[in-house]
């Protein structure tokens, strides 16, 4: 059984209470009404991709349309999930964009070399957040032709 894109959540992996709330608001400003996974660090994200741990409950092959990604998070870096992703044959086609606030062009760099589809810098600025939010919604949720679903966990 499939799920239409307005069904498909995205996971957003971020461990900073502020961006959250400064992304979430700006997806609703920007009416994209997937439903969004918070996962606060990269242990947490793997555990709900890979539907194990709290997330054991939800079924495996509802993988999320798009990841959001921050680098920098406590326990298992964004670049060492982005890596367990790749390496997964349930996972390696979900789409992932980078969005962090590093300045570092190694990770810029590391994060491509991974597998990531984006790298998207936040911007401080709320309106320059929000339209850069509204921007990777409307690609990723909307004009991006997603992978199919793959059949089981």
């Amino acid at each position: 059984m499939s799920q239409t894109t307005s069904q498909r959540a995205i996971l957003l992996v971020e461990d900073n209470p502020k961006d959250v709330e400064l992304t979430l608001r700006a997806f609703k400003k920007s009416n994209l009404s997937n439903h969004v996974v918070v996962a606060h660090d990269g242990v947490e994200a793997l555990d709900y991709l890979f539907a194990r741990g709290v997330h054991a409950n939800r079924p495996g092959s509802e993988l999320p349309q798009l990841v959001l990604l921050d680098i920098k998070l406590p326990k298992l870096d964004g670049l060492e999930v982005l890596r367990a992703l790749r390496q997964d044959e349930r996972t390696k086609l979900v789409p992932v964009v980078i969005l962090t606030s590093s300045l570092e062009e190694q990770d810029l760099i590391r994060g491509y070399a991974l597998g990531a589809n984006s790298y998207v810098r936040k911007p401080i600025d709320f309106v320059q957040f929000t339209e850069a939010v509204r921007q990777l919604g409307l690609y990723w949720l909307v004009t991006n032709q997603a992978p199919p679903l793959t059949g089981s966990a």
